[in-house]
């Protein structure tokens, strides 16, 4: 499997991602990600940054994170960033930013009832 430039945020991500229900780290291209259910909701590796990562948002909630902390985000290029997926520069967020948006990405691409069964563990992390 690939391994992203080491760096701190890519093993917050890692550690978070992998803490999560049924999450799987497989390859993708040049880059790591991270599944539930087969489904990617992060990646890291794809950026020459150690610590930048791909997320995958809701296009309301990219909106306002570019708008609350617009130097830690970017939408990705074309399509994909009109979908929701965002790069994120993961040291210029607050820890706790970070993590929710990394449980609200596992959960938009997460079977709902998979969600529905981890949802009070969820909201307690």
């Amino acid at each position: 499997m690939p391994r992203p430039k080491s760096g701190a945020g890519h093993e917050r991500l890692r550690a978070l991602a992998l803490s999560l229900p049924d999450v799987e780290e497989k390859p993708h291209f040049d880059a790591t990600s991270f599944r539930v259910r087969g489904k990617i909701f992060a990646t890291v590796g794809e950026s020459k940054s150690a610590d930048e990562c791909v997320l995958k948002m809701a296009p309301h909630l990219q909106q306002a994170m570019m708008e609350a902390h617009g130097d830690a985000f970017r939408p990705a290029a074309g399509a994909w960033g009109r979908s929701g997926w965002t790069h994120i520069v993961i040291p210029r967020l607050p820890p706790r930013v970070f993590e929710d948006l990394t449980v609200s990405a596992w959960a938009l691409v997460a079977p709902k009832k998979l969600v529905a069964a981890h949802k009070e563990t969820l909201a307690r992390s």
